[in-house]
């Protein structure tokens, strides 16, 4: 009896009750894991990732598409709230009743996103190539390029099979001046009016009978899954696409490690380099939203890299077209692009690029 009151004595004070203590203790206990697993909860809803892009439906399913491919490649982004899409509206979102060349050019639709990336409100910028100026701002990089989309144009209406059956005097809506010279190049009885405006919003102006049709990039059709709205596909050899169409480029910050390893992992090299000629074309032509310049590069059946480039006069009365063949390697492929563009500078005469 001794021995358990000296046992008694060393663990539990006189006069304590014990039960209402290991209650206390429990409560105590409790009150603590509750706290962790609060703060681990607030830790799991803390994005590693901020996706900044444009609010118009197909740049939020290209911001989809980038967060679903993350998640796949990293187990790590696929808890609640690792990684979270900012919406910024960009000058070029706001001003939709003038053609772009008259408000300062394609960078409208990323200067502000651009700004969030540098400012540090975002982590990564999802852009649609064609929309990025041939400039990257410094301060940031843009080392990745997902696999590229259909590069064809889609033709619309509710009237005609093909541009082919409509008749003299139509008005095809576009705020595209290489669709605008490319159509009228081949239909110069047709009428091309500005309409700009998201997917929705064309194809609203198309059902109300604005005009009588419209083009489209299926690229964004096919992201959107709105194909059933097509009515005719554009062959490449009569609508050569936009520089970088059907492609998506997403940026980081300069010397940020972890976004660019993040990014790398996504990157498609056939399409980055792809891109990378067609934008050395567009770079020494130094194109504009004001000149209407067409360009394709892609992997021929061989493994040659076969690039194409256009230029026109607004209304189609002058279009000139050249092509390369060669080796598919980033160095000989800008090369070809730049070597294509100052060809058609030299061809084109003094100003030809001043409309």
């Amino acid at each position: 009896m001794a021995g358990t009151v000296a046992i008694r004595s060393l663990f539990t004070p006189p006069n304590v009750n014990t039960s209402s203590s290991v209650r206390r203790t429990r409560r105590a206990c409790l009150s603590v894991r509750a706290t962790v697993a609060l703060e681990q909860e607030n830790q799991a809803k803390v994005s590693l990732i901020r996706i900044g892009t444009r609010g118009s439906p197909l740049a939020l399913a290209q911001a989809y598409e980038t967060r679903q491919l993350l998640q796949s490649a990293h187990p790590d982004l696929n808890q609640d709230g690792a990684i979270e899409i900012i919406i910024i509206k960009t000058t070029g979102d706001k001003i939709l009743n003038q053609p772009l060349a008259d408000i300062g050019g394609k960078g409208l639709f990323t200067k502000e996103i651009d700004e969030a990336l540098l400012e540090g409100r975002i982590d990564i910028a999802v852009h649609s190539m064609k929309d990025v100026p041939t400039y990257i701002p410094e301060g940031t990089i843009l080392p990745c390029n997902l696999v590229r989309e259909d590069v064809r144009d889609a033709f619309i209406s509710l009237s005609a099979k093909n541009l082919g059956e409509l008749p003299a005097g139509s008005v095809v809506g576009s705020a595209s001046l290489r669709r605008q010279s490319q159509i009228l190049y081949r239909y110069p009885s047709l009428k091309v009016v500005n309409f700009r405006g998201n997917v929705q919003t064309r194809l609203k102006k198309l059902n109300e009978g604005e005009v009588q049709a419209t083009l489209l990039a299926l690229a964004g059709l096919k992201r959107l899954n709105m194909t059933e709205t097509v009515t005719d596909i554009l062959p490449i050899d009569d609508m050569l696409p936009a520089i970088a169409q059907g492609a998506i480029g997403i940026a980081c910050r300069t010397n940020d490690d972890t976004m660019e390893n993040y990014l790398a992992s996504l990157n498609h090299e056939e399409t980055r380099l792809a891109v990378s000629c067609e934008r050395a074309f567009l770079t020494t032509l130094d194109g504009s939203c004001r000149t209407p310049i067409a360009g394709y590069a892609c992997r021929d059946d061989e493994g040659n890299c076969l690039f194409r480039g256009l230029v026109a006069s607004p209304d189609g009365t002058r279009v000139l077209e050249t092509s390369r063949k060669g080796p598919y390697a980033y160095d000989e492929m800008v090369e070809m692009g730049i070597d294509a563009g100052k060809e058609l500078i030299s061809r084109a005469g003094p100003g030809f690029f001043n409309w």
